[in-house]
C-alpha cells in the first residue's frame, strides 16, 4: 500500500488542506447565518447554490481543461475559489453569498475533476482501486478534521473564513509542483435520465433521494445547531459525527455489499437513517442523543451513494456503465440543489426540529421504494455484481467512471481467476485416475 501511495502523496495531501477550508466554510454558512439572522429559508437557498455550481462545474470543466490544460485550470479556479472564501465575510447577504456559493461549488467540482484526472492517469489497472479509496479516505478526512479548526476562531469575525482561503490557497503548491501533464478529461455524455431510470429505476430514484440526504446533513445541520442555541464547538462536533459515522460504516456495509443482495442492504440502511432520524426528533435537544444520531445517520449516507452506483453497474453492460455514471452524477446533484430547499423551508415553519422530520421522510422514500423495487425484479446473483468500491458524494464523473471500471476489471479478473482454478483442479483430478462427477 506504501509503494502505491509514494507516487500521488501530494495529491492526497492537496486534497486534504482543500477538504480542510471547504469543509470549514460549508459550517461557517451555517455559523455566521444565524448570526447575520438569515432565515433557514434563505441559508437554504445559500445551500443549493453550492450545488448547482457544483454540477456545473461537472459538465464545464472538461472542456476548459482540453481547451488551455490542467494546470491552468486548476491553478485558476483555485484562485477564484480562495478569493470566493474570502469574501464571504464582507458581503453578508443572502443574495451575494448565493452568488459565492455557486463561484466555490464550481470551483470545486473543477477542482475535483482535474486532481481526479491526474490521479487516474498515476495509477495502473493493479492499483487503481487502492489509489481511489485512499482518495476518498483522504476528502473525508478533511472534512471530519475541518470541524476541529472551527473550534480555534470565532465566526462573528473573519479570521476563520480568512484560514479557510489560506488553506485552500496553500493546497495547489504540493499538487501543482509534483503533478504532470495528463491527457485531457474525456468526461462521458450522461445517459438519458429517460434511459437510466429504465435500466435502474431504484439506482435512479434513490440516488437522487440521497442527493437532497446528503446536501442536508451538510448544509443545513449547521444552521439546525445554531437554531436550538448549540455552541459553535458542539455544532463543529455534530457535524464531524455526521461524516465520522460514513468513515466507520463505509467498511462493513462495503463488505456486506459485496455478498448479500444490494436491495436488501440498500433498505436496511435506508431504514436505519430513518429511524435516527424519528429518535433525534422524539430526543429533542439532548445532546448525546443527536450527536449518536447524527452518527448513524450521517453513517449510512455515503455508503447509500456507492451502494447505487454498484447497483445501477450491476444491471448495466460494461459499455453502458461510462454514460450511467454521468447520469448518476447528474440525477444526485439535481436532487442535492433541490433538497435544502424543502428543508429549509420546514424548519421556517415547522421549527429547527423539522429538520430530522425533513431528512427522515426522505430515508423512509428510500427504503419503501428498495421495498417496492424488490417485488418488481429479480435479484442479480452476488457472484454476478461488481465490486463495491468506497465512492464519496462529492466525487466527480472521472472518479465515478474510474471506480465503475476498476470495479467491472477486479470482479472479471476474480471469475477468471475462479475458472482457472477450477480447471486446474479437474486436470489434477484426471491426472489422479479419479473419475470426474457426472452430471
Amino acid at each position: 500500500m506504501f509503494k502505491t501511495l509514494s507516487g500521488v502523496w501530494a495529491l492526497l495531501l492537496g486534497i486534504v488542506l482543500i477538504m480542510l477550508g471547504n469543509g470549514m466554510h460549508f459550517t461557517l454558512i451555517g455559523l455566521r447565518g444565524g448570526i447575520e439572522g438569515f432565515t433557514a429559508t434563505e441559508l437554504a437557498v445559500v445551500t443549493s447554490g453550492y450545488f448547482a455550481g457544483f454540477l456545473s462545474g461537472a459538465r464545464l470543466s472538461p472542456v476548459m481543461i482540453r481547451r488551455v490544460g490542467h494546470v491552468r485550470v486548476f491553478a485558476a479556479l483555485g484562485s477564484f475559489m480562495s478569493a470566493g472564501l474570502i469574501t464571504f465575510p464582507l458581503v453578508t447577504e443572502p443574495w451575494a453569498w448565493t452568488l459565492l456559493r455557486l463561484l466555490v461549488g464550481f470551483c470545486m467540482s473543477g477542482i475535483y475533476v482535474t486532481a481526479e484526472s491526474w490521479l487516474n492517469d498515476a495509477s495502473t489497472n493493479e492499483t487503481r482501486g487502492k489509489v481511489l479509496a485512499a482518495y476518498m479516505i483522504a476528502q473525508t478526512l478533511g472534512i471530519i478534521g475541518a470541524q476541529g479548526l472551527l473550534t480555534l476562531g470565532d465566526a462573528a469575525n473573519s479570521a476563520l473564513f480568512i484560514g479557510a482561503s489560506i488553506l485552500v490557497s496553500v493546497s495547489f503548491a504540493p499538487i501543482l509542483l509534483t503533478a504532470s501533464q495528463v491527457p485531457a478529461a474525456q468526461v462521458a455524455r450522461p445517459m438519458a435520465l429517460g434511459a437510466l431510470f429504465r435500466s435502474s429505476p431504484l439506482g435512479t430514484v434513490g440516488i437522487f433521494l440521497l442527493g437532497a440526504v446528503y446536501a442536508t446533513q451538510s448544509g443545513m445541520a449547521a444552521v439546525f445547531g445554531t437554531q436550538i442555541d448549540m455552541t459553535a464547538e458542539q455544532i463543529s462536533l455534530f457535524v464531524a459525527m455526521l461524516f465520522g459515522g460514513a468513515l466507520v460504516l463505509q467498511y462493513p456495509i462495503g463488505w456486506l455489499s459485496d455478498r448479500t443482495d444490494r436491495r436488501i442492504l440498500i433498505f436496511a440502511s435506508a431504514a436505519l437513517g430513518a429511524v435516527c432520524c424519528g429518535l433525534a426528533w422524539v430526543a429533542g435537544g439532548t445532546l448525546w442523543a443527536l450527536m449518536a444520531a447524527a452518527f448513524f445517520a450521517g453513517g449510512v449516507t455515503t455508503p447509500l451513494y456507492a451502494l447505487f452506483l454498484a447497483y445501477t453497474n450491476d444491471t448495466l453492460a460494461p459499455e453502458d456503465m461510462a454514460a450511467a455514471s454521468g447520469g448518476l452524477v447528474l440525477t444526485f446533484g439535481l436532487g442535492a440543489i433541490l433538497g435544502p430547499m424543502g428543508t429549509g423551508a420546514a424548519m421556517q415553519y415547522g421549527g429547527p426540529f423539522a429538520f430530522w422530520l425533513a431528512l427522515g421522510a426522505v430515508f423512509a422514500a428510500i427504503a419503501l421504494y428498495a421495498l417496492y423495487r424488490m417485488t418488481q425484479r429479480a435479484n442479480v446473483p452476488v457472484e454476478d455484481t461488481d465490486t463495491y468500491l468506497y465512492v464519496v458524494p462529492t466525487a466527480s464523473p472521472v472518479a465515478v467512471e474510474a471506480a465503475g471500471v476498476w470495479a467491472v476489471e477486479k470482479a472479471e479478473a476474480e471469475d477468471e481467476a475462479a475458472e482457472q482454478a477450477a480447471a486446474e483442479e479437474a486436470a489434477a483430478t484426471e491426472e489422479d485416475g479419479t473419475p470426474l462427477p457426472r452430471e
